[in-house]
């Protein structure tokens, strides 16, 4: 049974204020798999350029081998993390996706036999997707955004796309 109580309501209503779109792309050199580089501050700071005071966040990779979190930015937990995503789709397994001799579609000259990175990208996802209130992102106390390379060290990219009500100071 949920019981779940809503304590503060905030309806925005302005004719001082527009419906605005702001985006911005990240790009960042990984260094290894399994990498947890802790994007937060560049987000925020995205946020607070964005001049969007009452909307949404989408933090989302431009790859399907780098995944974009929400979670504690502790030592020990991504290490845990990682050992977890490496059980889950070890490099050494079999894959057809690496199997170049019966691989047909989207081969490329410089290919890499990177399945255990998408199927690690399986438990994480590509985006997040992330409030903005009163010009702030909200996240919660132990909360942090990570982009995670999952593949191995090259040149990556992070898609940032603000939405929302554009506020007045004088509201």
């Amino acid at each position: 049974m949920v019981t779940e109580k809503i304590t503060q309501l905030h309806k925005i209503e302005s004719s001082k204020s527009d419906f605005i779109v702001f985006a911005e792309t990240l790009n960042y050199e990984t260094n290894h798999a399994l990498e947890f580089i802790d994007i937060t501050e560049p987000v925020r700071e995205f946020v607070s350029r964005s001049d969007v005071k009452y909307g949404q966040l989408t933090v989302s990779s431009d790859h399907t081998t780098a995944a974009v979190i929400v979670n504690e930015n502790e030592p020990l937990l991504i290490n845990d993390m990682a050992r977890i995503l490496a059980r889950f789709a070890p490099t050494g397994d079999y894959y057809e996706h690496n199997d170049f001799s019966i691989r047909t579609t989207n081969m490329t000259s410089a290919e890499s036999a990177n399945a255990h990175a998408h199927c690690q990208h399986l438990l994480l996802g590509g985006s997040e997707s992330l409030p903005i209130h009163n010009g702030v992102l909200r996240l919660g106390r132990w909360q942090s955004i990570f982009f995670v390379e999952l593949d191995h060290a090259r040149p990556r990219s992070i898609y940032l796309q603000a939405i929302g009500v554009k506020g007045s100071d004088q509201e």
